[in-house]
C-alpha cells in the first residue's frame, strides 16, 4: 500500500470509531427505533425530539452524523431508515443483528482507562460493573439468533428431540434470554440456568419471570463445575462461556457428566483465527479487537484447536467441529446410549 493508501485506511478507523458511537447514541436514546416506526414517510427532528425526549440541537448534531455516516437519509427536513439498516440494528432474533454488538464495545470500552496498566502488569481487573453484564446481555442476542437459525438448521436431530420435550442446562446463562428463547420455541421441555455473576442471576429471573415461565425454567447462582455429574440433561449448552472459565476442562467434565446417555452437550463461541492469515479477513479484525478486551479481565479468547484440546485434558471424546454461516464455531458431543 502506498503512504495515502496508508492514510485513507487509518482515516476510515476514525470514521469508523465515531460512527460506533453515533451507533449506541441511537440504540441507547431509542432513536433508531423511532425512526423506524416512522416507516417511508419519515419523521420531522421536531416530531424525533418529542418523542424521543432529546434536546433539539443536540439531535440535529447527531442526525446529521447519522447521515453522514450513511445510518439514516436525512433530506433536510425528514429523517428516515433504509429496513436492511434498521434489521441489521434493531431485529435482535436475525443471526444478522449487530446492535449488541455495538452497545456492547461502547459499554466495554469505558473500562478500558486500566487497558494499559492490564497489558504492562499482565493483571486482569478483579471484577466489571453491572453496566458490562447488561451490555453482554443484548450482544449475546445475536448468539442466539445464531443457534437458533445456523446451529440448530445442522442439527435437525435435535430439533427433533426438543419437540418431543427433556431437561436443558444453559451453562453461564447471562441474563436468561437463550433460555426464554428455547422455552418458548420449545413448550415441552424444562430449563435450568447456571450464573455465577450476581447481576446476571438477578436479570436472569426477572427476564424468566416476565415471560411468565417461572414454572418451567430454574436459575441457580453457582459455577459450572457446581452442576453435579447426575446425567440428568438431554442437552448441556455453553454459549460463548467457555472462555470466561478458569478451569476449562473441569467445567467441560462437570457438563458432559450431566449429560444422559443419548444426550448432548453443545459449546458455542466465537473463536481467535487459527493462522496468521485468518487475522485479515473481516472476522480476524472484529474478533482480534474483541479479544483485547476479554484480556482486560482475564478472560483471553481461544482458537478452535485450543478449544478441542480442552475436551481432551478433560478427557472427553473429540468434539465435532461446526463451522457456522457467522464464523462462529460450534462444538457438538453426543453422549453414547439412551433408547
Amino acid at each position: 500500500m502506498t503512504l495515502d493508501d496508508r492514510f485513507d485506511d487509518l482515516a476510515a478507523s476514525l470514521v469508523g470509531f465515531h460512527r460506533t458511537w453515533v451507533v449506541y447514541l441511537g440504540l441507547d436514546l431509542g432513536l433508531f427505533e423511532r425512526i423506524r416506526a416512522a416507516g417511508s414517510p419519515g419523521i420531522s427532528l421536531d416530531d424525533l425530539a418529542a418523542v424521543s425526549g432529546c434536546a433539539p440541537a443536540a439531535l440535529r448534531t447527531w442526525t446529521l452524523a447519522a447521515h453522514a455516516s450513511e445510518l439514516v437519509d436525512h433530506d433536510g427536513s425528514l429523517v428516515r431508515m433504509e429496513p436492511s439498516m434498521a434489521a441489521v440494528l434493531l431485529d435482535e432474533a436475525r443471526p444478522e443483528y449487530l446492535g449488541g454488538q455495538f452497545l456492547f464495545s461502547v459499554v466495554a470500552a469505558m473500562d478500558h482507562d486500566e487497558l494499559a496498566d492490564v497489558m504492562r502488569s499482565g493483571r486482569p481487573v478483579r471484577e466489571r460493573p453491572p453496566r458490562y453484564y447488561r451490555a453482554m446481555e443484548r450482544l449475546t442476542r445475536q448468539d442466539t439468533a445464531v443457534f437458533f437459525e445456523e446451529a440448530l438448521a445442522l442439527l435437525p436431530d435435535l430439533v427433533t428431540e426438543l419437540r418431543a420435550g427433556g431437561a436443558i442446562a444453559d451453562m453461564n446463562c447471562g441474563g436468561g434470554r437463550w433460555l426464554v428463547a428455547m422455552a418458548q420455541r420449545f413448550p415441552r421441555t424444562r430449563l435450568l440456568g447456571v450464573e455465577p455473576e450476581p447481576d446476571s442471576v438477578a436479570r436472569a429471573l426477572r427476564n424468566v419471570d416476565a415471560a411468565g415461565l417461572s414454572d418451567r425454567i430454574r436459575v441457580e447462582a453457582r459455577e459450572v463445575e457446581a452442576i453435579g455429574r447426575e446425567a440428568s440433561f438431554d442437552l448441556v449448552y455453553l454459549q460463548h462461556a467457555l472462555h470466561a472459565i478458569a478451569d476449562k476442562p473441569n467445567a467441560l467434565a462437570a457438563a458432559y457428566g450431566a449429560v444422559r446417555p443419548g444426550g448432548r452437550l453443545l459449546v458455542l463461541s466465537w473463536c481467535l483465527p487459527s493462522t496468521i492469515a485468518e487475522y485479515r479477513t473481516a472476522h480476524g479484525e472484529l474478533i482480534s479487537g474483541i479479544a483485547l478486551d476479554e484480556i482486560l479481565q482475564g478472560t483471553p479468547l481461544q482458537t478452535r484447536e485450543e478449544t478441542r484440546a480442552a475436551f481432551r485434558v478433560a478427557g472427553l471424546p473429540e468434539p465435532e467441529t461446526i463451522e457456522l454461516p457467522s464464523d462462529a464455531t460450534l462444538f457438538h458431543l453426543h453422549r453414547p446410549g439412551g433408547m
